[in-house]
C-alpha cells in the first residue's frame, strides 16, 4: 500500500503529519488514518469507512482498490482531482467492531468542484474476512432521504 510519507498524485493535497486527519476523527494525521493508507489494517468497519474518505481525499487509489471487496470491486477506479472532499460525518454505526461479521456505517460526505457544492450520503456495508475488513458497497441517498432500501449486491459476499 501507499507511504504514508509519500507525496499526494497529482492535484491532490496530501495532510502533513502533524496535522488534523481529514477523517474527522480529531486526531493528527499521522496518528489516524496514515497507518491505515501506509498498510495497518483497520480495527473495525468505521475505521475503514474513515480511511477510505481520507484515501479519497489525497488520492490514493491503490489503498481505495485494496481495501474494497474483489467480490464487488470495479475492475478500475479514477479519481478526479478536481473533486475535493471537504468534510465527514458519520451519522450511524451497526456492528463492524470486535468479532463481528459485518458492519454497516452511515456517513455524510461533503464535496465541492469547481462552483458546485454537494453532499455525499451513504450507507456502506462492510465484511471481515481473513482477519481484515472489506468496503462491500453502499446506497447512496437522496437529500432528505431516510427510507434508502438495503443493499442487495454483496447478500453472497461470505465471511
Amino acid at each position: 500500500m501507499s507511504s504514508a510519507g509519500s507525496s499526494a498524485p497529482r492535484g491532490f493535497v496530501r495532510p502533513a503529519g502533524h496535522a488534523p486527519c481529514p477523517c474527522g476523527s480529531g486526531d493528527r494525521f499521522d496518528g489516524c488514518c496514515a497507518p491505515l493508507l501506509a498498510g495497518e489494517a483497520a480495527a473495525s468497519a468505521e475505521i475503514l469507512m474513515r480511511s477510505r474518505y481520507t484515501a479519497f481525499v489525497v488520492g490514493d487509489r491503490r489503498y481505495l482498490t485494496e481495501t474494497w471487496h474483489p467480490g464487488t470491486r470495479p475492475p478500475d477506479l479514477q479519481l478526479d482531482p478536481s473533486l475535493r472532499w471537504s468534510g465527514l460525518d458519520v451519522v450511524a454505526v451497526e456492528a463492524g467492531t470486535g468479532d463481528s461479521k459485518r458492519g454497516m456505517v452511515e456517513f455524510r460526505a461533503r464535496w465541492r468542484q469547481g462552483r458546485e457544492r454537494g453532499e455525499l450520503h451513504e450507507r456502506s456495508r462492510f465484511v471481515r474476512q481473513s482477519g481484515r475488513w472489506w468496503y462491500v458497497d453502499g446506497v447512496v441517498r437522496e437529500p432528505h432521504d431516510d427510507t434508502a432500501p438495503p443493499v442487495s449486491s454483496a447478500d453472497s459476499v461470505e465471511p
